[in-house]
């Protein structure tokens, strides 16, 4: 196991983070196998095990600085799919990857991804992938409120945007999914669940929320 060298100008708690990703065998494979981010692999365990991500889709990843989860879905939907990128921080150019720089909740951000989106499949996607986080305050009962607001806009959005039998993926924390939310997922898509795949950290409050099945509008039910 390796440890940092003291730097008596780092906190306790900003040492012991940085030793924890230093060791981290996801950080490891990260680097091994050419991903930006650890967590690439949460998205592909999810995928893995739910196979979302099928050649050919269409994919809008919300909060995808620094390019982890894009990177992923490019792979694994190919040349003949599309994945259209978001983020508030600026992310390097993956191949395949539309990217927009913008803050979600911006009130023009919906209507210009779809802008983006249209043209193609009369502007429908096949999943919508949200791994948005607002920065933690170290007050629980916020952090939780701040995050809710994000996964609240996300399905908004994907209720919009989604081809029925639609899926969208949205990181959410412990300590409860809002009422209101859950009802109205499990309203508009078959399946809904809470799922936490290997590679987020046990130690850590995020779980995230797959709706499966977005129902036609027209009819209420989802293509077989």
């Amino acid at each position: 196991m390796e440890r940092l060298k003291r730097d008596k100008r780092r906190t306790p708690s900003s040492r012991a983070w940085l030793d924890r990703q230093i060791n981290d065998p996801y950080v490891m494979r990260a680097k091994r196998e050419g991903f930006r981010s650890r967590a690439a692999y949460k998205l592909a365990e999810i995928d893995d095990k739910f196979h979302l991500l099928k050649p050919g889709k269409r994919v809008v990843d919300l909060g995808a600085a620094p390019g982890g989860w894009s990177e992923v879905a490019v792979r694994r939907v190919g040349a003949s799919g599309h994945v259209l990128a978001l983020d508030i921080l600026d992310m390097k150019p993956i191949v395949g990857v539309e990217f927009l720089k913008l803050d979600f909740l911006d009130d023009t951000a919906p209507e210009r991804l779809k802008t983006m989106l249209d043209g193609g499949a009369q502007g429908r996607v096949d999943v919508v992938l949200s791994d948005m986080a607002a920065n933690a305050t170290g007050h629980r009962p916020t952090d939780h409120l701040r995050i809710m607001a994000l996964a609240e806009a996300a399905a908004h959005f994907a209720r919009q945007v989604l081809r029925p039998g639609g899926s969208f993926v949205c990181k959410v924390l412990q300590g409860g999914t809002e009422a209101a939310l859950l009802a109205e997922l499990k309203r508009d898509f078959l399946t809904v669940k809470h799922i936490k795949p290997p590679a987020s950290r046990s130690d850590s409050a995020e779980l995230y929320l797959l709706a499966r099945g977005f129902r036609d509008s027209g009819t209420g039910q989802a293509p077989g």
